[in-house]
Parts: structure tokens; C-alpha cells; sequence
């Protein structure tokens, strides 16, 4: 309890210096380079000739940025250019743009209103509240709420917001996570959630997670 009371300071305080360097750049609409998978206004939905929407060439695979914390979306693009996170389009793409541009990006992504999309059933949404807001205790998973707030509002650079995101996106991260395929969350935090999960768990919390408004 104390490692993880001292981390989280650590992690405001962190988060509190950066937020003040973040707050010197002013919000740049993105490249287009960003704009074909994330949307212009950060949603990942496109307007079809019929008037109604679908999601852009990302796929499942770009997340929603609307509305997600500056801090948590610099600190990927960071780890993007690093290679702490791997992503090969990510990775080609993030490369063109200096650290300033980065910022400014994050910035613009962050005043954007996120469109939530669609739940799941109402069965998956059941479990998936039980674990997003309880844990579970046979395993020692603790509540997701614990760091992403009941609402899914997430925190500054290290938790994300997730109210609203597309599941697949969340089913997917989730997973990444339990095979390590993805390492950059600091002291393995959901690395070591992740592993105690079985794919219907999973899934049930990202379905719940598109439910959050």
C-alpha cells in the first residue's frame, strides 16, 4: 500500500510538471497523417455519402482521442518515438513530428468532445460492471475504477480516460498487456492486472467501458 501511495505521488507530481510545460503550447489541428485514422476531431468516425458514419480507415485498431487527458496522449506519442511502445504505423508516423508538435496535438485532441461509442449487451455489461467497479477478489484483481475513476474519466499522464472508447480497441490493448506485447504502463501495473483476466473477463470490462458517458 505504501509502494503504491508513494508511486501515485510520483506519478502527480510528474504529471503536475509536465502539465505546466503543456500549458505554454497552444492546440495545432492535426496533420493528416493523423487525421485518416483518428478523425479530424479526434472520434475516429467519417461521414459517408449517406449522411451516416463509420468508422475511418484505423479501424478498430486507432483509438478515440477526443477527449483524452494532454498528459496520457503526449506520453504515448513519446513512447511511440521511442519504441517503449511498438506500433509500426505509429511509430512511421510519430517520427515526423517534433516534440512541440506532439504537444500541441495533444493539446488540440484534449478540447475535443468525444463521441462514445456504441455498448455492448446488456449480459457483458453486467460482469463488466462487476469487475470495473469491484475487482475480483478470487483472483486479487483489484477494481478498474481504483485507477480510471467510477466514470472512466482516467487521470492525467498514467491512467487513461476510457468512458465512451471503442471496445474492440480496449479488448485489444487489454490483451497486448496480458501477452506483454505491450510494456510501456510504468511498474507493470497492467501488465499484472491484465494476466489474471480470461478473454470473456476482458471483454465484458471493454463493452462496460464503452457504456461509460
Amino acid at each position: 500500500m505504501i509502494k503504491r501511495s508513494l508511486l501515485l505521488s510520483l506519478l502527480l507530481a510528474a504529471s503536475g510538471a509536465q502539465a505546466q510545460d503543456q500549458a505554454a503550447v497552444k492546440p495545432l489541428a492535426p496533420p493528416d497523417i493523423c487525421v485518416t485514422c483518428h478523425g479530424t476531431d479526434g472520434n475516429n468516425w467519417v461521414k459517408k455519402d449517406d449522411g451516416t458514419f463509420a468508422k475511418t480507415d484505423g479501424g478498430a485498431d486507432s483509438p478515440k482521442l477526443a477527449g483524452q487527458h494532454s498528459e496520457y496522449l503526449f506520453k504515448q506519442f513519446s513512447d511511440f518515438k521511442s519504441g517503449a511502445r511498438q506500433n509500426a504505423i505509429m511509430m512511421g508516423m510519430i517520427t515526423m513530428l517534433p516534440n512541440e508538435s506532439m504537444m500541441a496535438v495533444a493539446q488540440f485532441y484534449a478540447t475535443q468532445k468525444i463521441q462514445p461509442a456504441p455498448a455492448g449487451g446488456a449480459e457483458m455489461l453486467e460482469q463488466g460492471q462487476r469487475i470495473w467497479r469491484a475487482g475480483l477478489a478470487s483472483k486479487s484483481l483489484p477494481a478498474c475504477a481504483a485507477c480510471h475513476g467510477p466514470a472512466g474519466k482516467g487521470m492525467a499522464a498514467q491512467y487513461p480516460a476510457l468512458a465512451g472508447q471503442f471496445p474492440e480497441y480496449v479488448e485489444a490493448q487489454m490483451k497486448a498487456f496480458r501477452d506483454n506485447a505491450r510494456a510501456n504502463d510504468p511498474s507493470k501495473m497492467m501488465r499484472d492486472i491484465a494476466i489474471k483476466m480470461t478473454d470473456p473477463e476482458i471483454k465484458a470490462v471493454a463493452d462496460y467501458v464503452a457504456s461509460l458517458r
